[in-house]
């Protein structure tokens, strides 16, 4: 990857980062965990990979990204801001009785989101049927949808997953945010994802793995996974919950609240810190 092309990429994920913390402070909810364990693996989306033009959201030709994991949103609405869908300032008032921005992805109402989500296990179906629908039609658009490890507990992204293969849908890369953690406690002590790899290779995927954080990485395997002729893709993408808040890292308890005012601030003060390093 070119070095400036890398860099930019990292300081519009520490920027996907702040938005993401300003969201869920002003908002007083949400879910901060998670967004920054996806802010990198969003930003590359956005920022390098995706046909997506923020004046036409609806292109027909354009690739698809569904949240399956849709509370992790606030990170999905920092990088859409930041790639000129709406204004930035919308993210201030996430959550706000009658502000564009939900507690959930809202396909209806916010430009750039491709599928209203949050029920979890239906995104990666509704991804399903978007790249069926490209295969049906000649398009070439591609379909990335992004899952939560504890997502892949439910029972529909398994049905999903057979459905996928069945149809040999080639244009659909799915992407596991594993960060181990979930609301209830860690993945393995709540229901266990062993050999999720394994598991996923059952049931007709080509499986790639990476650090979700590392922007060559990101690079590679998706090259990789967009070169699988026949069946679909899925990538298991190591991550950190809470990525890039000291306080945050690793902690489940960070799934689904928001900070308080010093919490905030020293969130800031430390993305800031980080920002003003890459930009050195």
């Amino acid at each position: 990857m070119d070095k400036s092309l890398l860099s930019e990429l990292k300081k519009t994920a520490c920027k996907v980062r702040l938005w993401t913390i300003e969201g869920v402070f002003n908002a007083k909810s949400g879910h901060p965990g998670g967004s920054l364990s996806a802010a990198d693996i969003m930003t590359y989306l956005y920022f390098k990979e995706m046909n997506v033009d923020p004046a036409n959201p609806k292109d027909p030709g354009r690739d698809r990204f569904v949240l399956s994991k849709g509370h992790c949103c606030p990170a999905l609405y920092a990088a859409l801001a930041l790639r000129g869908f709406f204004p930035t300032d919308e993210i201030k008032v996430l959550r706000h009785i009658g502000a564009m921005l939900q507690g959930h992805p809202d396909m209806k109402g916010t430009p750039g989101v491709d599928m209203s989500s949050g029920s979890l296990g239906q995104g990666i179906s509704a991804a399903c049927g978007m790249a069926l629908a490209a295969k049906l039609s000649g398009a070439d658009y591609r379909v990335f949808a992004m899952l939560g490890d504890g997502e892949c507990e439910e029972g529909q992204v398994w049905e999903a997953a057979m459905f996928a293969a069945h149809y040999k849908l080639d244009n659909l890369i799915a992407i596991v945010d594993f960060n181990g953690l979930q609301i209830d406690g860690t993945v393995a002590d709540v229901a266990g994802l062993d050999k999720i790899d394994e598991k996923f290779k059952a049931f007709g995927f080509e499986v790639f793995q990476m650090d979700g954080h590392d922007f060559e990485q990101i690079e590679e395997t998706i090259e990789k996974a967009k070169a699988v002729k026949g069946k679909p893709s899925v990538i298991i993408a190591k991550t950190v919950k809470g990525k890039g808040v000291s306080y945050m890292e690793n902690k489940v308890g960070w799934h689904g609240k928001a900070p308080n005012a010093d919490e905030y601030k020293t969130a800031v003060d430390e993305l800031n810190t980080q920002l003003k390093a890459l930009e050195a």
